[in-house]
């Protein structure tokens, strides 16, 4: 996304809802993967994501490590986010230029080229980013369709709560490196490393887990 530009200089000038429709179509991509060639480590995930990459690979957290994700540093709090291969592209990207684990794929990439922006109630909302995709063609597509993700609204209530758990770690450490490491080392313990039932929802295992 650009950067140090006003919120109209990056999208439509539009704020989404899940029930909205919005001009996201990209013509099948035309071939072009493009956003996941140059994806860096740029592709952060949080609990649901790696609920479905436990789905998708039958690997857990810890399997997965430094082979498919690794961990970086965001603002203060120590967060997996998928890997790339050493040429670029992200690791699921396939030899027919398609994503390998395309149903289970990272929020991330479920919402590009669509981004969220919260607002101050800790409501949020979905905008178009139009200098993101060079094959946005205008079609008009149900954002939750769009995702593509069953129980759009516990989805949408999980990503609220995750970010009330991450603000919290934040919060309760202070200035403090050592009680910021070992509340960094609590949550990945309880929401990443901690294996999910694959079988079973994934909305229930994550209220009940808790730091």
């Amino acid at each position: 996304m650009k950067r140090d530009l006003s919120f109209e200089d990056i999208s439509d000038g539009n704020r989404y809802k899940a029930g909205d429709f919005a001009p996201t179509g990209t013509n099948g991509c035309k071939g072009c993967a493009e956003c996941c060639r140059v994806t860096e480590d740029t592709i952060f995930l949080d609990p649901f994501d790696i609920y479905n990459l436990e789905k998708a690979t039958g690997r857990t957290f810890e399997e997965m490590l430094e082979t498919i994700i690794t961990l970086r540093v965001s603002e203060g709090l120590i967060v997996p986010v998928l890997m790339k291969r050493a040429e670029g592209p992200c690791v699921f990207l396939n030899a027919e230029g398609r994503c390998g684990i395309h149903d289970h794929r990272p929020g991330f990439c479920r919402m590009f080229p669509l981004g969220r922006i919260w607002n101050e109630d800790g409501t949020f909302d979905y905008f178009l980013q139009i200098h993101e995709c060079p094959h946005l063609g205008g079609e008009k597509i149900l954002i939750s369709d769009w995702l593509g993700i069953d129980q759009i609204d516990s989805y949408e209530g999980f990503i609220k709560a995750w970010k009330e758990v991450s603000e919290s770690i934040k919060l309760s450490s202070g200035s403090s490196d050592k009680a910021l490491k070992s509340a960094n080392m609590r949550l990945l313990n309880e929401y990443f490393i901690k294996p999910y039932d694959t079988k079973k929802d994934f909305y229930s295992q994550f209220y009940s887990r808790g730091i």
